[in-house]
């Protein structure tokens, strides 16, 4: 490589410039005010020291970096040792070529190291079909010799810019790579379960997870249907892109177009900024409906258009843009609501379940109580070592009191009761007094007639509380209202007055 020393500008002389051919229509261009550089990084090869010297004196004044290399051999050493916006290469180097031959050869050995490469080709004016040959075989653009300054500058200035973004694009392609490998290691937990159902439940997704089928997920809260769905996108081809859970319950009606479509700036009141929706931010990946059965028709009819067409028309937008997700939702709506036109259309029904998993609730796979309840001991342990609290186990009591309960909250309940437990027992065996299971009142307590709640089984009865603590009243309002709801979050938090998001915030906070 020879570089022209800085001090060297100095004793460049009209005369040199004038008997340089590249420069020879337009020498004029060294004379005046410097104008004010661009950032951007140039490598030019060429085997004609003039040309270097010509082209780093023309591009140095516009551009932040100029490098030249003389010796096509050093091109990959130049490309791996840093990054460059644009690369200007010759296509024949040595005396008498002119085949091109050269050219195309440290052209595609170029874009073998750095596919994203932005490449300018340099030829005569009779070797233009050679450049155009070429560009079909990746080039970028190229430059005729002798060249007029002002479209080289062009030429380069619009090179750097499509070299940035092609930078940028990979960064941001890789940052997401990352990104979602993060997300998909952090929220990998193994489905637990040994019994005949859950081995059928793994061969449902074993058999769909490969193929492109929408799937359904049924089932009460806290069974695990999110765990399912992340199972499934992670044993499916798109694995390695990005999972996207929409909690369609937590969604208002208002909100549903733009969470879901997106929506561009000043579409609506407090649009301030383009929104990309989440059909389209999921695509090439998962998209995970969760609670699809509170989807009102109205919505529901908008959501199957947009399945249907595989296109998304932004609020406030006039082009369709299009996408390409899976589907895979859940409801814990059972499989006959399902069916009632009056609350779901079929027509989305078919669309959603081409393959239906039913996940069976806790007390159906009873078996699967101690090893699931073990594992959380386990995690929790580990989680709260570090705060001072001691290694816990199960006693055989509490393993016999577990296994009977029949769980209606499901799994997220165990999880639940096992951290409480974790947390308040004093002692290192957790006995079946530490999950606090037996929530009846006793028999011979009478009950006030201003506690009583209609339509709920005898044992959800709790008498008024003798202190009356806002905090306690606030658990045992909660804790009735889950009951009578069968722990339906959604039908609890509108009865409650509050968000699901809110409910969930208060559960935690009581260990419900």
């Amino acid at each position: 490589m020879n570089t022209l020393p800085v001090n060297n500008l100095k004793i460049i002389s009209d005369r040199q410039v004038r008997h340089c051919p590249c420069l020879s229509k337009a020498p004029t261009v060294f004379k005046g005010s410097f104008s004010v550089k661009k950032e951007g990084k140039i490598l030019i090869v060429d085997d004609d020291e003039d040309i270097l010297t010509a082209g780093k004196l023309l591009l140095k004044r516009h551009f932040s970096q100029i490098s030249t290399c003389n010796v096509p051999e050093q091109i990959p050493r130049f490309i791996n040792d840093q990054h460059f916006d644009a690369i200007i290469l010759d296509m024949n180097f040595g005396p008498g070529e002119s085949s091109g031959a050269q050219g195309f050869y440290w052209l595609q050995k170029i874009l073998e190291i750095k596919p994203e490469s932005v490449i300018i080709m340099i030829t005569a004016h009779g070797g233009v079909n050679v450049a155009v040959e070429a560009m079909k075989l990746g080039a970028t653009d190229y430059i005729a010799k002798p060249w007029q300054n002002e479209k080289v500058i062009a030429t380069v200035s619009t090179a750097v810019l499509l070299g940035r973004s092609r930078s940028e694009a990979q960064t941001l392609r890789e940052t997401n790579k990352v990104l979602v490998q993060a997300s998909n290691s952090a929220s990998q937990q193994n489905m637990l379960g040994q019994s005949p159902a859950m081995m059928h439940i793994q061969s449902l997704i074993s058999r769909s997870a490969p193929t492109e089928a929408n799937v359904m997920i049924l089932g009460e809260n806290g069974t695990g249907k999110e765990l399912v769905a992340r199972e499934i996108h992670q044993q499916s081809a798109r694995a390695q892109q990005v999972f996207m859970s929409v909690d369609l319950g937590a969604i208002s009606e208002s909100l549903f177009e733009s969470e879901l479509f997106g929506h561009k700036k000043g579409a609506f009141t407090g649009a301030q900024h383009d929104r990309v929706g989440r059909l389209q931010a999921a695509d090439g990946g998962t998209l995970f409906l969760d609670e699809i059965g509170n989807l009102p028709l109205h919505l529901q009819a908008k959501l199957l258009t947009v399945l249907e067409q595989r296109k998304v028309i932004p609020l406030g937008a006039n082009k369709a843009i299009a996408f390409n997700v899976r589907v895979v939702s859940a409801t814990n709506l059972k499989a006959e609501a399902l069916k009632d036109e009056q609350r779901f259309r079929p027509d989305l029904l078919f669309r959603l379940n081409t393959v239906e998993i039913k996940l069976p609730p806790l007390r159906e796979r009873s078996e699967d109580i101690v090893l699931i309840a073990r594992h959380y001991v386990d995690f929790y342990a580990r989680k709260y070592h570090q705060q001072g609290k001691s290694i816990k186990q199960l006693s055989n009591e509490a393993l016999t009191a577990i296994t009977s309960y029949a769980w209606p909250g499901n799994i997220r309940e165990l999880r639940h009761a096992i951290e409480r437990a974790m947390i308040l027992s004093q002692t290192e065996i957790l006995t079946p007094s530490d999950f606090q299971l037996d929530i009846a009142p006793p028999a011979q307590q009478s009950i006030p007639n201003s506690m009583v709640v209609t339509n709920v089984e005898p044992t959800l009865i709790t008498p008024l509380p003798e202190e009356l603590n806002l905090e306690q009243i606030e658990k045992s309002a909660i804790s009735l209202a889950l009951k009578k709801h069968r722990f339906n979050i959604s039908h609890t938090a509108k009865e409650l007055g509050l968000t699901r998001a809110a409910l969930y915030r208060r559960m935690e906070k009581h260990g419900l």
